[in-house]
């Protein structure tokens, strides 16, 4: 299942960081459709980590994951909705080579329905924030 917009890779750019977009419901309640990312692309991954990969069946579809633990050949990857599917469960043990970064900061565009003072300030006071380790599959991580 897709989860960044393609154009979203900068692998192969001349600075580390990247933005990509989310499409797909797989990491809610963490990340939702719609979230901007910022990804440090080639950085260290450890086990709670949001990282973002070529999807091992589809390489040319980027997917954004937790890194649920470290196992021979790779990295056993999980989305934080159970129920929306498209991790290891169904795919297995995702090589190193095809994680491509870890995500660092997600932020959420203003809608337009946004006009009221109230509204604009709730946004601006959710809208941006630090993907930290471990956060949202802490419970998910524990029942595997």
């Amino acid at each position: 299942m897709p989860e960044l917009s393609q154009d979203a890779e900068r692998a192969r750019a001349p600075l580390p960081f990247g933005v990509a977009e989310v499409t797909g419901p797989s990491m809610v309640p963490t990340l939702h459709h719609g979230d901007r990312l910022l990804v440090h692309y080639g950085a260290r991954v450890k086990r709670g980590d949001v990282i973002v990969l070529r999807h091992p069946f589809q390489q040319d579809l980027l997917v954004v994951k937790r890194a649920a633990e470290r196992r021979d050949g790779g990295w056993w990857v999980l989305g934080d909705n159970a129920f929306a599917g498209g991790d290891s469960t169904d795919y297995g043990v995702v090589p190193d080579e095809l994680v491509l970064g870890r995500v660092r900061f997600r932020y959420r565009p203003r809608g337009s329905e946004r006009r009221s003072p109230l509204a604009v300030v709730g946004w601006a006071l959710s809208a941006a924030r630090p993907v930290r380790s471990g956060r949202s599959a802490s419970r998910r991580l524990r029942a595997r």
